[in-house]
């Protein structure tokens, strides 16, 4: 297995049509979580990922199940809760600088993840374990398990991918601070964006909030500038990869994920960590330009269509 991820994926409806939701009366049904968004896109690109959750004994929990199974992921991983639910969200599209989201996921059957339901030997057998923000925002049972999947992972020589992809609406800010510290604390490579440094460390550049999170015990730092690219830090190197231009954003929603999958893609191919930003940023354009969380992720050759169309270098 090359990458591991862990959390909550759920079923999304969408409305049909633009404009406030209470005016729908037609959806369309699809399926979105962080993780396996990811687990989705490295997929696409060649790359054997894993999912470890829960899903309810319900038509929704099947669905989504069934879904990422035929998108390559494997879900040997994913059990089957018989009294909790499937979490359901819904994305309203008012125009395309305005998305709003919607959760239905309290007490919902990842959110009842345990230490227990994870399995050493197939996190051991990862290179990487990609974990998120979001997933220890659900429960303190979640919270624990997502720490005991790092432990494993480091005790075995598995890299800790972290995002922290903020939710301030599933706990309190200072709840959602501390743990994100935590985590960040004890990742090889975090991936926060700017809303994110300026949460957690109240800094807004980019250089400052990279060495608050190496000051912190992170080893690699990423940030996400959206439409300008990324920039990447280390104690040896720094630089900013630009974006690529996208004439339409259609759905911003899964951008981060797509550039996570893109960054691990290109790491798990050899590349630098410059070249591997690159990737990240060409697969997070990609998917801004198509509706939904993970129906723009790209294939491999629509990356190099993308890259090879604008080869821009690193800005010092």
């Amino acid at each position: 297995m090359d990458v591991v991820t862990i959390g909550e994926t759920m079923v999304l409806f969408t409305p049909n049509s633009a404009g406030y939701m209470r005016h729908a009366n037609q959806f369309s049904m699809k399926f979105g979580g962080a993780e396996t968004n990811v687990a989705i896109g490295l997929s696409r690109l060649g790359h054997k990922a894993g999912w470890v959750s829960k899903v309810g004994n319900d038509e929704f929990g099947k669905a989504v199940v069934a879904f990422i199974k035929g998108e390559g992921v494997d879900v040997s991983q994913v059990k089957v809760d018989l009294k909790r639910p499937t979490g359901v969200y819904f994305k309203e599209l008012r125009r395309t600088s305005d998305v709003r989201v919607y959760y239905y996921r309290k007490d919902s059957a990842a959110s009842g993840l345990t230490p227990e339901d994870l399995n050493e030997e197939y996190i051991a057998g990862s290179k990487f374990l990609h974990i998120t923000g979001i997933t220890p925002a659900l429960s303190d049972s979640c919270a624990s398990t997502v720490l005991e999947a790092i432990k494993l992972a480091k005790e075995n020589g598995v890299q800790v991918v972290f995002d922290p992809n903020l939710r301030r609406k599933l706990w309190s800010e200072e709840k959602a601070r501390q743990v994100l510290l935590e985590l960040a604390s004890l990742a090889d490579i975090v991936l926060p964006g700017i809303d994110e440094g300026k949460f957690m460390f109240n800094e807004t550049d980019p250089q400052k909030i990279a060495n608050c999170f190496i000051n912190n015990g992170s080893a690699k730092v990423v940030v996400k500038l959206g439409a300008e690219g990324a920039a990447f830090f280390t104690n040896e190197t720094s630089g900013v990869i630009p974006g690529y231009p996208v004439d339409q954003v259609v759905d911003p929603v899964g951008a981060g994920d797509g550039f996570a999958a893109g960054l691990l893609s290109g790491l798990l191919n050899g590349l630098n960590l410059p070249d591997a930003v690159k990737r990240g940023n060409a697969v997070g354009a990609l998917v801004t330009m198509v509706e939904g969380d993970v129906e723009g992720l790209p294939e491999p050759d629509e990356i190099e269509a993308l890259m090879n169309s604008k080869g821009e270098d690193v800005e010092r």
